[in-house]
């Protein structure tokens, strides 16, 4: 659980377009209410949900370990055909209700030869219209865009077929190490041209950082390899060409940090979005709070530990499996749980239709329970 520590800092994701937000965080995708047009579906489900998970074998795309290393030519020749440039059109209206066309711009990584391409939800997010240019100069619209807000993901698909693509590395947390080589490579400020290719090395491994959603995003990597306005969705690869994470954000304010979303993150949410359209992740039916001090003492607790069930639906597993407010959670299947960021980790690192021990305090007695955890409503 080493890697459940989040920082709030200021961060800029890096699509291209017209500021949408204000705050710390400031997101360059453009916002609309309009009908798209596109076929959109959003699997958000407003939990700090991170983690799905594909059954059988991997994917096609998924490489389980680290290929040979490329000079830089190669790895150039291997990654180029693959990464794509994405520009979105959209409808913002000002205090007058006048209509203001915006545009905004991002990249994409191919990860099927019948066009499915991985970019970030912020990217795509409200667009009307999605331009997809490939490498060779054709340009696509997008048929379908599928995303999920938590991990901030999408899958776009175009109408096309024989594409190159590219192989992620799996459970590139695990595989990758600090100051391993990495390469960042994305549609940097839309320039034309081709994509902008930046060396650097791994600085962290594992980062969190919470954006002004209030989402937030787990098991990032830390690089300082730069990353531009633009670079949203492009890929963060190694020096055999294999992507090791997603180009998402950059901290404000600093030099040479930027963040990617892991492996160990995309490929499931990946998979569920070209299998299902949305990600499905398990669900216990509770509101929670991590225990402190203070919510020690607010509530009376007989534990200095734990997270503090406040809230249990109904019909849910945890309603089926007897937990009422004010009980105590402090392990999950056996891992415990010292925060409710711990606890939504450790359930969402299940399937849907597991079966999990739950050991909780009510008052001052330890009691123990099972719940089968189900998919996590839509809404």
């Amino acid at each position: 659980m080493g890697r459940l520590a989040f920082a709030v800092i200021a961060v800029l994701l890096v699509s291209v377009g017209v500021l949408a937000s204000s705050g710390q965080i400031f997101n360059s995708g453009t916002s609309s209410s309009t009908d798209t047009g596109l076929t959109l579906n959003d699997s958000g489900s407003g939990a700090a949900a991170q983690v799905a998970a594909y059954e059988g074998e991997p994917p096609p795309y998924v490489d389980t370990e680290i290929g040979t290393e490329l000079d830089t030519a190669e790895l150039v020749d291997k990654v180029a055909p693959a990464v794509v440039s994405i520009v979105t059109e959209s409808v913002s209206y000002n205090f007058f209700y006048q209509a203001i066309p915006q545009t905004g711009a991002g990249t994409g990584v191919i990860v099927s030869p019948d066009g499915y391409i991985v970019t970030n939800n912020h990217v795509v997010e409200d667009a009307q219209k999605v331009t997809v240019t490939l490498s060779d100069g054709r340009v696509f619209e997008a048929t379908s865009i599928t995303t999920d807000p938590q991990t901030d993901l999408a899958v776009v698909r175009i109408d096309a077929g024989d594409l190159p693509y590219l192989h992620f590395l799996s459970d590139s947390l695990e595989q990758l190490n600090e100051l391993d080589p990495v390469v960042a490579v994305g549609n940097a400020l839309a320039l034309p041209g081709g994509p902008t290719w930046t060396a650097g090395v791994v600085s962290n491994l594992g980062r969190s950082i919470e954006l002004e959603t209030g989402v937030v995003l787990y098991d990032l990597i830390q690089t300082d390899a730069a990353i531009n306005h633009g670079n949203s969705g492009g890929p963060l690869v190694n020096m055999a060409g294999q992507v090791v994470g997603i180009n998402v954000a950059i901290a404000s304010g600093a030099e040479n940090i930027g963040f990617a979303i892991s492996t160990d993150t995309a490929i499931p949410v990946i998979a569920d979005l070209i299998a299902e359209g949305q990600v499905r992740r398990p669900y216990l039916g509770v509101s929670m709070l991590t225990v402190t001090p203070v919510v020690r003492a607010r509530y009376n607790l007989a534990v200095d530990s734990g997270v503090l069930i406040y809230a249990v639906y109904r019909g849910t597993p945890a309603d089926d499996a007897g937990l009422q407010p004010y009980d105590v959670v402090t392990s999950i299947g056996g891992q415990e749980v010292g925060s409710a960021e711990e606890m939504r980790l450790v359930i969402h690192g299940y399937q849907v239709g597991d079966e999990v021990e739950i050991v909780y305090f009510r008052g001052s007695e330890q009691r123990a329970t099972t719940a089968t955890l189900v998919a996590a409503p839509s809404s």
